[in-house]
Protein backbone atom coordinates (compact mmCIF):
# COMPACT_ATOMS: atom_id res chain seq x y z
CA UNK A 1 0.00 0.00 0.00
CA UNK A 2 2.82 2.71 0.65
CA UNK A 3 3.92 2.02 -2.63
CA UNK A 4 0.90 2.84 -4.76
CA UNK A 5 0.64 5.77 -2.45
CA UNK A 6 3.72 6.64 -3.50
CA UNK A 7 3.75 6.14 -7.15
CA UNK A 8 0.41 8.20 -7.08
CA UNK A 9 2.37 10.84 -5.29
CA UNK A 10 5.06 11.23 -7.70
CA UNK A 11 3.13 12.22 -10.29
CA UNK A 12 1.42 14.59 -9.25
CA UNK A 13 4.61 16.31 -7.60
CA UNK A 14 6.57 16.34 -10.57
CA UNK A 15 2.89 18.35 -11.98
CA UNK A 16 3.59 20.51 -9.26
CA UNK A 17 6.91 21.24 -10.47
CA UNK A 18 6.97 21.11 -13.73
CA UNK A 19 3.85 23.98 -13.61
CA UNK A 20 5.77 26.17 -11.16
CA UNK A 21 8.61 25.95 -13.56
CA UNK A 22 6.51 27.03 -16.58
CA UNK A 23 4.89 29.83 -14.40
CA UNK A 24 8.49 30.71 -13.71
CA UNK A 25 9.21 30.67 -17.56
CA UNK A 26 6.15 32.46 -18.89
CA UNK A 27 6.90 35.23 -16.35
CA UNK A 28 10.68 35.54 -17.19
CA UNK A 29 9.36 35.84 -21.25
CA UNK A 30 6.62 38.87 -20.69
CA UNK A 31 9.27 41.67 -19.87
CA UNK A 32 11.78 40.13 -22.28
CA UNK A 33 9.02 40.27 -25.15
CA UNK A 34 8.02 44.19 -23.89
CA UNK A 35 12.27 44.90 -23.87
CA UNK A 36 12.04 43.23 -27.54
CA UNK A 37 9.36 45.74 -28.43
CA UNK A 38 10.10 48.25 -27.00
CA UNK A 39 14.07 47.89 -28.50
CA UNK A 40 12.23 47.25 -32.08
CA UNK A 41 10.60 50.45 -31.67
CA UNK A 42 13.79 52.24 -30.46
CA UNK A 43 15.73 50.79 -33.50
CA UNK A 44 12.89 52.18 -36.21
CA UNK A 45 12.85 55.47 -34.76
CA UNK A 46 16.47 55.69 -35.04
CA UNK A 47 16.82 54.45 -38.75
CA UNK A 48 14.08 57.26 -39.38
CA UNK A 49 15.10 60.18 -42.17
CA UNK A 50 13.95 63.95 -43.02
CA UNK A 51 15.52 66.12 -45.53
CA UNK A 52 16.86 69.57 -44.40
CA UNK A 53 18.04 72.98 -45.81
CA UNK A 54 20.81 72.81 -47.61
CA UNK A 55 23.73 74.79 -48.98
CA UNK A 56 22.88 77.02 -51.39
CA UNK A 57 23.18 75.09 -55.34
CA UNK A 58 23.55 77.30 -58.63
CA UNK A 59 20.57 76.04 -60.63
CA UNK A 60 18.50 78.56 -63.05
CA UNK A 61 15.70 78.06 -64.37
CA UNK A 62 12.66 80.03 -66.30
CA UNK A 63 9.08 79.52 -66.48
CA UNK A 64 7.37 78.65 -70.11
CA UNK A 65 3.75 78.21 -70.92
CA UNK A 66 2.50 74.86 -71.59
CA UNK A 67 -0.64 72.72 -71.24
CA UNK A 68 -1.05 69.55 -69.61
CA UNK A 69 -2.70 66.91 -71.71
CA UNK A 70 -5.02 65.83 -68.97
CA UNK A 71 -5.98 67.16 -65.60
CA UNK A 72 -4.81 64.15 -64.06
CA UNK A 73 -1.35 62.87 -64.07
CA UNK A 74 -0.26 59.86 -66.45
CA UNK A 75 1.02 58.24 -62.79
CA UNK A 76 2.05 59.20 -59.48
CA UNK A 77 5.19 57.36 -57.47
CA UNK A 78 6.02 57.10 -53.68
CA UNK A 79 9.63 56.17 -52.89
CA UNK A 80 10.23 55.97 -49.40
CA UNK A 81 13.51 56.55 -47.54
CA UNK A 82 15.45 55.70 -43.87
CA UNK A 83 18.81 54.47 -42.73
CA UNK A 84 17.63 51.06 -42.14
CA UNK A 85 19.91 48.54 -43.46
CA UNK A 86 17.94 46.97 -45.96
CA UNK A 87 18.58 43.27 -47.09
CA UNK A 88 18.10 41.90 -50.52
CA UNK A 89 18.86 43.06 -54.00
CA UNK A 90 19.10 46.55 -54.72
CA UNK A 91 18.35 48.47 -57.73
CA UNK A 92 19.34 51.65 -59.33
CA UNK A 93 16.14 52.97 -60.32
CA UNK A 94 12.63 52.77 -60.37
CA UNK A 95 10.00 52.80 -63.14
CA UNK A 96 7.14 54.93 -63.25
CA UNK A 97 4.14 55.82 -65.60
CA UNK A 98 4.60 52.50 -67.69
CA UNK A 99 8.17 52.97 -68.05
CA UNK A 100 7.86 56.07 -69.21
CA UNK A 101 10.07 57.63 -66.90
CA UNK A 102 12.53 56.51 -64.38
CA UNK A 103 14.18 57.63 -61.01
CA UNK A 104 17.50 57.30 -59.35
CA UNK A 105 18.58 59.26 -56.50
CA UNK A 106 22.08 60.14 -56.81
CA UNK A 107 24.21 60.88 -53.85
CA UNK A 108 26.92 63.87 -53.12
CA UNK A 109 29.62 61.84 -54.37
CA UNK A 110 27.84 61.18 -58.04
CA UNK A 111 26.73 57.43 -56.94
CA UNK A 112 23.65 56.31 -57.25
CA UNK A 113 22.32 55.52 -54.33
CA UNK A 114 20.66 51.61 -53.38
CA UNK A 115 16.82 51.33 -53.85
CA UNK A 116 15.35 47.96 -52.53
CA UNK A 117 11.93 46.50 -53.30
CA UNK A 118 9.75 45.11 -50.50
CA UNK A 119 5.69 43.94 -50.99
CA UNK A 120 5.31 46.51 -54.20
CA UNK A 121 6.84 49.60 -51.84
CA UNK A 122 10.45 50.79 -53.02
CA UNK A 123 12.56 51.82 -50.01
CA UNK A 124 15.81 54.40 -50.34
CA UNK A 125 18.51 54.11 -47.86
CA UNK A 126 20.37 57.32 -46.76
CA UNK A 127 22.55 58.43 -44.74
CA UNK A 128 22.18 61.29 -41.96
CA UNK A 129 24.82 64.13 -43.48
CA UNK A 130 24.51 62.82 -47.06
CA UNK A 131 23.04 65.53 -49.78
CA UNK A 132 21.25 64.22 -52.57
CA UNK A 133 19.79 64.66 -55.52
CA UNK A 134 16.33 63.65 -57.47
CA UNK A 135 17.34 62.35 -61.49
CA UNK A 136 14.27 61.26 -63.61
CA UNK A 137 15.20 60.30 -67.17
CA UNK A 138 12.40 60.24 -69.76
CA UNK A 139 12.44 57.08 -72.53
CA UNK A 140 9.42 58.24 -74.18
CA UNK A 141 9.31 60.44 -76.97
CA UNK A 142 6.11 63.05 -75.28
CA UNK A 143 7.28 66.40 -73.33
CA UNK A 144 6.52 65.83 -69.80
CA UNK A 145 5.90 67.43 -66.51
CA UNK A 146 7.48 66.07 -63.04
CA UNK A 147 6.14 67.25 -59.96
CA UNK A 148 8.27 66.73 -56.89
CA UNK A 149 7.69 66.44 -53.32
CA UNK A 150 10.26 65.72 -50.43
CA UNK A 151 8.53 65.37 -46.77
CA UNK A 152 5.09 66.70 -48.30
CA UNK A 153 6.63 69.63 -49.75
CA UNK A 154 6.57 71.19 -53.17
CA UNK A 155 10.46 71.05 -54.18
CA UNK A 156 9.60 74.56 -56.18
CA UNK A 157 7.35 76.66 -53.56
CA UNK A 158 7.73 74.85 -50.31
CA UNK A 159 4.40 74.53 -49.57
CA UNK A 160 1.98 71.70 -48.86
CA UNK A 161 2.67 69.69 -51.67
CA UNK A 162 -0.02 69.32 -54.27
CA UNK A 163 -0.07 67.18 -57.46
CA UNK A 164 -2.10 69.59 -59.43
CA UNK A 165 1.24 72.42 -58.14
CA UNK A 166 3.75 73.46 -61.06
CA UNK A 167 6.59 71.09 -61.55
CA UNK A 168 9.26 70.68 -63.83
CA UNK A 169 9.21 70.22 -67.67
CA UNK A 170 10.69 66.93 -68.87
CA UNK A 171 11.73 66.45 -72.41
CA UNK A 172 11.47 63.60 -75.15
CA UNK A 173 14.61 61.32 -74.31
CA UNK A 174 15.52 63.97 -71.99
CA UNK A 175 16.94 63.99 -67.96
CA UNK A 176 16.40 66.29 -65.13
CA UNK A 177 17.93 66.74 -61.49
CA UNK A 178 16.30 68.23 -58.98
CA UNK A 179 19.17 69.00 -56.03
CA UNK A 180 17.22 70.87 -53.69
CA UNK A 181 14.37 73.01 -53.05
CA UNK A 182 13.97 75.91 -54.63
CA UNK A 183 15.13 79.60 -53.58
CA UNK A 184 14.76 81.47 -56.52
CA UNK A 185 14.94 81.11 -60.45
CA UNK A 186 19.03 80.77 -59.76
CA UNK A 187 19.50 78.65 -56.76
CA UNK A 188 18.20 76.03 -54.72
CA UNK A 189 19.05 74.58 -51.39
CA UNK A 190 20.48 71.70 -51.48
CA UNK A 191 18.44 68.48 -50.09
CA UNK A 192 20.33 66.88 -47.20
CA UNK A 193 19.37 64.01 -45.43
CA UNK A 194 19.25 64.92 -41.80
CA UNK A 195 16.93 63.45 -38.58
CA UNK A 196 13.38 64.49 -38.78
CA UNK A 197 13.52 66.93 -36.10
CA UNK A 198 15.93 68.48 -37.70
CA UNK A 199 14.09 68.37 -41.35
CA UNK A 200 12.80 71.62 -43.38
CA UNK A 201 9.33 70.03 -43.18
CA UNK A 202 9.76 70.21 -39.11
CA UNK A 203 11.24 73.57 -39.37
CA UNK A 204 8.68 74.96 -41.73
CA UNK A 205 4.89 76.70 -40.68
CA UNK A 206 3.80 74.54 -44.45
CA UNK A 207 5.44 71.18 -43.20
CA UNK A 208 5.09 68.66 -40.27
CA UNK A 209 7.58 66.01 -39.07
CA UNK A 210 5.07 63.50 -39.49
CA UNK A 211 5.68 63.29 -43.29
CA UNK A 212 9.33 63.05 -43.30
CA UNK A 213 11.04 59.97 -44.66
CA UNK A 214 8.88 60.11 -48.28
CA UNK A 215 9.49 61.45 -51.51
CA UNK A 216 6.23 62.00 -54.24
CA UNK A 217 6.13 62.16 -57.80
CA UNK A 218 3.36 62.97 -60.01
CA UNK A 219 3.72 62.91 -64.21
CA UNK A 220 2.25 65.05 -66.48
CA UNK A 221 1.76 64.74 -70.26
CA UNK A 222 2.59 68.48 -72.06
CA UNK A 223 0.85 69.99 -75.24
CA UNK A 224 4.20 71.56 -76.27
CA UNK A 225 3.76 73.47 -79.33
CA UNK A 226 7.63 73.91 -80.18
CA UNK A 227 8.62 70.53 -80.37
CA UNK A 228 8.67 68.80 -84.02
CA UNK A 229 8.19 65.39 -84.80
CA UNK A 230 8.59 63.18 -87.47
CA UNK A 231 6.02 60.89 -86.21
CA UNK A 232 2.79 60.61 -87.98
CA UNK A 233 -0.11 62.02 -85.36
CA UNK A 234 -3.48 59.56 -85.44
CA UNK A 235 -5.19 61.85 -83.48
CA UNK A 236 -3.52 65.25 -84.16
CA UNK A 237 -6.27 67.82 -82.85
CA UNK A 238 -5.84 66.27 -79.20
CA UNK A 239 -3.01 68.47 -79.18
CA UNK A 240 -4.54 71.67 -80.58
CA UNK A 241 -7.08 72.47 -83.05
CA UNK A 242 -7.43 71.26 -86.65
CA UNK A 243 -6.78 74.05 -89.21
CA UNK A 244 -8.16 74.24 -92.70
CA UNK A 245 -6.17 73.16 -95.84
CA UNK A 246 -4.03 75.98 -97.24
CA UNK A 247 -5.17 74.60 -100.71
Amino acid sequence: MPQMKFKLWLPVLLAAVLAACSQSHQAMEAPAAANSAMSSQRAQKAEKLGTRWGDEVQSSVHSVDLRRVSREPLAQGVLNYSSKDYHGRSVNSISLASGKVELSVRGDDGDLLPIFRDRGNYYLRGTDGQAYRLVYKNNSNKTLEIVASVDGLDVISGKQASKYASGYVLHPHGSLEIEGFRKSSSAVASFIFSSPRESYAANSDNGSIRNTGVIGTAIFELYDPNRRTNEPEAFPADNGYAKPPTR
